[in-house]
C-alpha cells in the first residue's frame, strides 16, 4: 500500500507525545558545553549517545582529529523519500571574549522569564535539540514513517576560514567544512531542513560570500626619519584604497540587489603594523572585504567586479603596489518556492500557528550553500526570539515547543506514514 498523510488522531497523539520538560532539559545540557569551532566532539558525543537511547543507527564521521560529524537514521518502513535534519554544533563565539558579557554570550543556560539564554541555544543547538524530540514524538505516538529521517550534527559552519601562515588550525575552518565532508561520503537525503535562527521564517534564499584581500605597500621607516614622507606609507596610500572602496560599494549595492536586499559589502578587517613598535611605518597595510553575492549571480561574476575595482585602483596608484586575492568563495543558495518542502513545512506551521508563515530572503549564509550545490534542496527554518541584543543568544521554550510540533509534522508529510 501506498503511504498516507497523518489522521487528525495521529496529529494530536504527535502533539500530545511532546515533552516539554525533556526539551528544555536537553537544551540546557547541550548549551553547557563549550563546543566552538574546532572543538565540536563532545557535543558530538552527546548525540551520539542521546541518538543511540532512541534506537537509531548511528554513524561517526571523522571529519578530522577530534571534529567528528554523528549521523542519526531512523529507518521509514519502505522506500520513501529520506529527510535530512541538519545542524552544526559549533557555536558562534568561544564564551570567552570580553566584550560579549550577556549571558547568552556564555555557555552556561539561564532560564529567565519563559527563554532560555546561552550561547548556541539558536545558533543552532536549539534546532538540534528541537529535531531529536521531533523524532521522539513520532516514535511515541507510534507513528512509523515510510522514509527515513536523518538527524545530522557537523562540524565547521559558522563563516570562518583559514588564511596565510598565521591563522590555521581546526579553529578556523568553518564555512561548511562538516557538510561538505558529509555529502561527499555518502549521506544522501532528498531534502535537508535547516534549524538556523530564522524566528520561524521560511528562508527560501540567502546570499553567499566572497572574501577579498586588498593590500598596499609602502617605506618601512623609523618615526624620527619619516618627515615629510607620510605620503609613501602604506598606511596612507590605504586611505586612498578606502575611501575607492566606498565610493564603490553603493554600486554593489544596486548590482547586487536581491529579495528586497541591496547588496552588501562590510569591510570586516583593516591591519598594518604591529601595536608594540608604533616607531616604525608598516612595509604592507591589508584591508578585508566580505562581499555579499545574491544566489542568482555566480562567484565568478563577483569576482570580475572587485577585480575591475582593485584593476582601476592599479592604474591610478601604480606606485603602491597593490595587490588582491579572494579566499572565500560561498555560493548563496535557494530553493524553489513551490518546492514540496516548503509547502509541508508551511502546512504544519500553520496547523500548529494557527497562520501562515512569513517567507524571507537573507543575508546570512547557511550549509544550503554546500547542500544545494549536491543536489539536495535545502530549507532554512528553525526557533529564535527576535533579534540579538546586549543579553546575546536566547529563544523562548515555547518557540521551541512550536516549532518541534512543526518538525515532527513536516517530516510525516515528506517522508509519508507508514500503511
Amino acid at each position: 500500500m501506498e503511504p498516507g498523510a497523518l489522521t487528525a488522531e495521529q496529529v494530536r497523539a504527535i502533539v500530545d507525545a511532546l515533552d516539554e520538560q525533556g526539551i528544555v532539559s536537553m537544551a540546557c545540557e547541550v548549551v553547557n558545553l563549550c563546543t566552538p569551532t574546532g572543538a565540536e566532539r563532545e557535543m558530538a558525543r552527546y548525540l551520539r549517545a542521546a541518538w543511540e537511547g532512541m534506537g537509531l543507527r548511528v554513524e561517526w564521521q571523522e571529519v578530522e582529529a577530534q571534529r567528528p560529524n554523528v549521523i542519526a537514521t531512523w529507518r521509514g518502513a519502505g522506500n520513501r523519500k529520506r529527510l535530512m535534519f541538519n545542524g552544526h554544533m559549533d557555536t558562534s563565539n568561544t564564551g570567552r571574549e570580553a566584550f560579549l558579557s550577556g549571558i547568552g554570550y556564555k555557555p552556561r543556560a539561564v532560564i529567565q522569564n519563559g527563554m532560555i539564554y546561552g550561547l548556541g541555544i539558536y545558533n543552532m543547538k536549539g534546532a538540534l535539540v528541537c529535531y531529536t524530540h521531533a523524532v521522539k514524538a513520532l516514535q511515541r505516538a507510534g507513528v512509523r514513517l515510510a522514509g527515513d529521517v536523518l538527524l545530522a550534527g557537523v562540524v565547521g559552519e559558522i563563516e570562518k576560514t583559514q588564511v596565510g601562515e598565521e591563522f590555521t588550525g581546526p579553529e578556523y575552518r568553518g564555512y561548511g567544512a562538516g557538510s561538505h565532508y558529509l555529502v561527499t561520503h555518502g549521506v544522501v537525503p532528498d531534502m535537508c531542513i535547516l534549524g538556523e535562527p530564522t524566528d520561524m521564517q521560511l528562508v527560501l534564499g540567502h546570499y553567499g560570500s566572497l572574501w577579498a584581500r586588498i593590500v598596499t605597500h609602502g617605506i618601512y621607516v623609523h618615526t624620527a626619519f619619516a618627515e615629510g614622507r607620510q605620503e609613501q606609507t602604506s598606511v596612507r596610500r590605504m586611505y586612498d584604497v578606502l575611501e575607492a572602496i566606498y565610493k564603490w560599494i553603493p554600486q554593489w549595492e544596486k548590482r547586487a540587489a536581491y529579495g528586497g536586499h541591496a547588496g552588501t559589502v562590510n569591510v570586516g578587517c583593516l591591519r598594518g603594523g604591529e601595536p608594540w613598535r608604533a616607531s616604525r611605518t608598516p612595509a604592507e597595510t591589508e584591508v578585508c572585504l566580505d562581499v555579499r553575492v545574491p544566489p542568482a549571480m555566480p562567484m565568478a561574476d563577483a569576482r570580475r567586479a572587485v577585480t575591475e575595482l582593485v584593476e582601476g585602483l592599479q592604474r591610478r596608484y601604480p606606485d603602491y603596489g597593490i595587490e588582491f586575492e579572494t579566499y572565500v568563495s560561498c555560493p548563496g543558495a535557494e530553493i524553489a518556492p513551490g518546492h514540496e518542502l516548503v509547502e509541508a513545512v508551511e502546512k504544519a506551521h500553520h496547523l500548529v500557528m494557527g497562520q501562515a508563515p512569513k517567507r524571507a530572503t537573507v543575508l546570512w549564509s547557511s550549509d544550503a550553500s554546500v547542500l544545494s550545490r549536491y543536489g539536495i534542496p535545502t530549507l532554512n527554518y528553525g526557533p529564535s526570539s527576535g533579534p540579538r541584543d546586549a543579553e546575546g543568544e536566547k529563544v523562548a521554550i515555547r518557540t521551541m515547543v512550536n516549532v518541534t510540533k512543526i518538525y515532527a509534522l513536516a517530516a510525516a508529510e515528506i517522508c509519508g506514514v507508514a500503511a
